[in-house]
């Protein structure tokens, strides 16, 4: 047995509770560190050859182990900026260089340029509902954009298209006259089986539009027995800003209709086919493609009711995150609209990313690839609102860690003050 092995096998013992101790401290430093994930250290033992009455001491190493997918604490907050995961996944955000990693610490806050960013600096990522509803990149952060909450003046929005859901009465007279359809536009001659109904639009400059509505049934076919197999309705619609003023009704229009559509039943009343239902403004410049698929004819009163969609001229009065991460910007006039979603990233192996500066990750060839999607699909986590993730730091289990640690580097030392002793007997043999 070597003396001097027995003290080098000591300072290992020191050095290895030494590197404990750092973790200890900096889990106790970050124990109020939004999202931050508790590192504890693993000992391994390091052996040496040894010959049969003479045994040679080896050593100990360690290695740092990270609890990243531990859970942490969710907290509330009085900020809707604040974001928790709960489950797996991680922001996506970006450092000042454009380089983009992952971290769970959502403190977010808005920055002079109407920004997400978070306490350490990183702007949060999403895809933005420009281009109408955003698809999610699996394999990689292309077309994520700095998620922008900055929303001021006013926003109107031309609808571009409408829908129309109801009943047509199957009792109602058929129409065969085409010059008493409401689509000639003569007061005289619409019927009473004409039904009409008015819905709401919006211009570029966020001015409402109301189109005027005028169903008539038009046609019945029948088989060789006189069974009835299906039948026809006309809709007209006509702008209500050019509807006559001091009649009983509003016609005549002093413009001709903006949409003739056709609708086609068949015997059990199911709609099969609609024609001609965009309507074309000529004052607006605008096409609004109509859906009237929700229509049935059945042997019952006249119903409908119906949307568009647009935002009239309004301010906005509040941002919100889903927890399906899609950012809404809702407006004063009770409307809404989706801006951004956020989406999380994950890799096989989250306790063996590469931690960086910021409390953010990496990935790497331990963690594996990262794959992205939107929260609450493929096993990934909700976005909560106003919360935060608090640290996953037991504080009383790391107290009685340092105090381990103390213990086990104060005895190594005392194997390490024993060898030196022994060497000085040996030296002082000579004397």
């Amino acid at each position: 047995m070597s003396i001097f092995g027995s003290m080098k096998t000591a300072v290992s013992g020191m050095n290895a509770q030494a590197n404990r101790l750092s973790t200890v401290a900096d889990n106790i430093a970050n124990s109020n560190t939004t999202g931050y994930k508790s590192v504890s250290t693993s000992f391994s033992s390091l052996v040496l050859p040894s010959s049969s009455g003479n045994y040679n001491s080896g050593g100990v190493q360690t290695s740092v182990r990270q609890s990243v997918s531990q859970q942490g604490d969710i907290s509330y907050t009085t900020s809707d900026y604040d974001l928790a995961i709960s489950g797996d996944g991680f922001f996506i955000v970006e450092s000042a260089d454009g380089t983009p990693v992952l971290t769970r610490a959502g403190d977010f806050s808005v920055d002079d340029s109407g920004n997400l960013v978070n306490s350490a600096g990183f702007t949060l990522m999403g895809y933005s509902y420009d281009s109408g509803a955003p698809a999610v990149v699996v394999n990689g952060f292309d077309s994520l954009v700095p998620v922008n909450v900055s929303q001021s003046g006013l926003s109107a929005i031309a609808s571009s298209s409408a829908y129309l859901t109801g009943n047509l009465d199957s009792d109602a007279e058929v129409v065969t006259d085409s010059t008493t359809l409401p689509s000639a536009n003569d007061a005289a001659t619409v019927t009473d089986d004409t039904k009409k109904m008015s819905l709401v639009a919006y211009d570029s400059l966020g001015a409402t539009v109301q189109y005027d509505y005028y169903f008539t049934k038009t046609g019945v076919t029948t088989d060789a027995s006189g069974a009835v197999t299906g039948s026809t309705w006309e809709v007209a619609v006509y702008r209500n800003a050019d509807a006559a003023t001091g009649s009983a009704t509003s016609f005549p229009y002093s413009s001709d209709p903006v949409s003739v559509a056709t609708l086609s039943f068949d015997a059990d009343g199911e709609l099969t086919s609609s024609t001609d239902t965009d309507i074309v403004d000529p004052v607006t410049a605008k096409t609004v493609a109509m859906d009237y698929s929700g229509f049935s004819q059945l042997s019952a009163d006249f119903s409908a009711t119906g949307s568009a969609d647009g935002q009239a001229a309004s301010t906005v009065s509040s941002v919100s995150v889903g927890t399906d991460g899609v950012v809404s910007v809702s407006y004063s006039n009770g409307t809404s609209k989706a801006l951004y979603q956020i989406p999380l990233a994950t890799v096989a192996s989250p306790d063996n990313l590469t931690l960086l500066s910021g409390n953010v990750y990496s990935a790497n060839g331990a963690s594996g690839v990262t794959v992205t999607g939107f929260p609450q699909t493929n096993g990934l986590g909700s976005i909560q609102s106003g919360a935060l993730e608090s640290s996953n730091v037991d504080l009383a289990g790391e107290l009685t860690e340092m105090i381990e640690a103390q213990r086990s580097y104060t005895a190594n030392s005392k194997v390490f003050q024993t060898g030196s002793d022994i060497m000085d007997v040996l030296v002082n043999l000579k004397r």
